[in-house]
């Protein structure tokens, strides 16, 4: 069984080690949501879901130290996004189209999201972004495919983490450990449609 997540994912480093990987799904098997995944400067891996059973499905996905289910929120701004739950406020600046996706932009939607695509480009992805891949095993032997449409660039960000200032923004570096794939090093916000197959249960 396949199933689509059809949002933005948004990737930050920060001047305190932590990294900040936020997903804004506007369309899913479960309509929109959003959940954040979080690495801290020891490696300390964290999920915040606004659910359990999004909590469920992304632990069986990826890879986490800890799992917290709390409300997630991320609101447009003038300049970009506000995210905000419990534990994490994070204000992004968001800029211009990067010249990746300034190339995205010419390859047709349904093309660039179409799991084939995904994994024919997945070699040039792994040697133009360090720590990206387009296809991959998840968790419990299910296969992934990011189908991205285009790249906006980061060029500001603020905010704290269980009352830790971040910090000013940095690459994401070193890359994300959460599954096969990170964020680009550049803090970006990538327009994207993940797929995800997984086996249908006996």
């Amino acid at each position: 069984m396949r199933e689509r997540f059809v949002g933005r994912i948004a990737g930050v480093g920060s001047t305190s080690g932590i990294r900040v990987v936020v997903g804004r799904w506007d369309a899913s098997p479960w309509g929109a949501f959003a959940d954040v995944m979080i690495e801290d400067a020891s490696g300390h891996r964290v999920l915040l879901a606004p659910s359990e059973r999004v909590r469920d499905f992304v632990a069986a996905t990826y890879t986490f130290d800890e799992h917290v289910v709390e409300p997630v929120s991320v609101t447009d701004t003038a300049d970009g996004w506000q995210v905000a739950t419990p534990s994490l406020s994070l204000r992004l600046v968001v800029g211009g189209r990067t010249p990746l996706g300034a190339l995205l932009r010419l390859v047709p939607a349904r093309l660039a999201t179409a799991p084939a695509w995904c994994g024919a480009i997945d070699p040039i992805a792994r040697v133009v972004m360090r720590g990206v891949r387009t296809r991959g095993t998840a968790g419990n032997d299910r296969r992934e495919w990011y189908g991205a449409t285009g790249i906006v660039s980061v060029d500001a960000m603020a905010g704290t983490w269980r009352g830790t200032d971040l910090g000013d923004l940095r690459p994401v570096d070193p890359p994300c450990r959460f599954g096969f794939s990170s964020t680009p090093t550049r803090p970006s916000v990538t327009s994207v449609v993940t797929t995800i197959e997984r086996s249908l249960p006996a």
